[in-house]
């Protein structure tokens, strides 16, 4: 899960520099983020299927395989057409490029990849070849209901990534140096680390619905905080900080809530939100991209409150959330 983790997150550190290398605008750039997320929303839900049919040791494997083969297809992609798109491994593989180029990190990720095959052979148990449960889509479900509690992880998401896709292309334009972003990264990722955790105790003390409330105010408020103020240094590493810790207290606390209102779906609820989580990083990096195309970080931070506050909205306001 680091690995993969680090794959997704070190794309906005690096972010300028793959933009310098193939003559991109930074929004351009973005894009790759955009692609990456379309199809990990497309392909977990298959994946789970898949995983169910013939094995999870099977299907884990294969991913990681050719996930280290994609990871040497994005080292060395010679055009952006080409190109295919946490709290250490982010950071990590900015320095890594400082040192060596943009490319290195992906070849690492790749070598780390693969040597996680054989470790993961081991260490799962044999596949039975069948499922012990294989889902049945058609067992009438309310899917109206599960798309509109699936809602505010796509806002959540939109919010978040509207702004993380371009802290690198914000925090080069400030003038950071490479070892300046790493740290502005890594207090980031410490944050999401302590709101992950503590999320899951306060969804359990205060209940799925007034965690994910503190969250989304908490994320808009950040949000609006980094428009206004912006700045660099310590003051934007605190910003950072802060800011993560709410804003990931939200997603345990949703998945707990999906848990609790469908308790016979909840692996497939878990991969929906999941899907519902990657929608929202595509459309985070394209609206982050316009917005930074027209005026800039700050725009792009403001709009993120905005859809932040969408989502406190959407939950404060509805009934659907009121026993959770």
């Amino acid at each position: 899960m680091f690995v993969v983790g680090t794959d997704l997150f070190i794309v906005s550190p690096l972010l300028p520099a793959i933009a310098a290398a193939f003559g991109r605008s930074d929004a351009t750039a973005g894009f790759s983020v955009t692609v990456f997320s379309l199809t990990y929303l497309v392909s977990a839900p298959l994946f789970g299927q898949l995983a169910d049919r013939v094995g999870r040791r099977r299907t884990l494997l294969g991913c990681l395989f050719g996930f280290g083969i994609a990871n040497v297809f994005t080292a060395l992609a010679p055009n952006f057409g080409l190109l295919l798109a946490i709290s250490v491994g982010a950071p990590a593989g900015t320095l890594i490029a400082d040192h060596w180029g943009w490319h290195s990190p992906f070849l690492v990720l790749a070598l780390l990849s693969v040597a996680l095959i054989a470790a993961n052979h081991k260490a799962w148990p044999n596949d039975s070849g069948a499922s012990e449960a294989v889902l049945d889509a058609g067992s009438g479900d309310n899917y109206a209901e599960m798309v509109w509690r699936l809602l505010p992880t796509v806002f959540w998401a939109t919010a978040i990534y509207s702004v993380y896709t371009y802290l690198g292309a914000w925090l080069t334009e400030a003038g950071l140096t490479a070892s300046g972003i790493a740290r502005a990264i890594s207090f980031y990722g410490v944050g999401a680390l302590i709101g992950t955790l503590l999320g899951g105790q306060l969804a359990d003390r205060l209940g799925a619905r007034k965690t994910m409330l503190i969250s989304l105010a908490g994320l808009a408020a950040g949000l609006a905080f980094l428009a206004a103020r912006g700045g660099t240094g310590w003051r934007a590493d605190i910003s950072l900080l802060v800011l993560s810790i709410f804003a990931q207290f939200f997603f345990p606390a949703q998945q707990a809530s999906l848990g609790r209102w469908f308790p016979q779906r909840r692996a497939f609820l878990l991969a929906l939100n999941n899907s519902a989580l990657f929608l929202g990083i595509s459309l985070g990096s394209v609206i982050g991209g316009e917005a930074m195309t027209l005026s800039g970080f700050a725009l792009d931070a403001a709009i993120g409150a905005a859809i932040a506050g969408v989502a406190l909205v959407l939950v404060a306001a509805s009934a659907r959330w009121q026993r959770d």
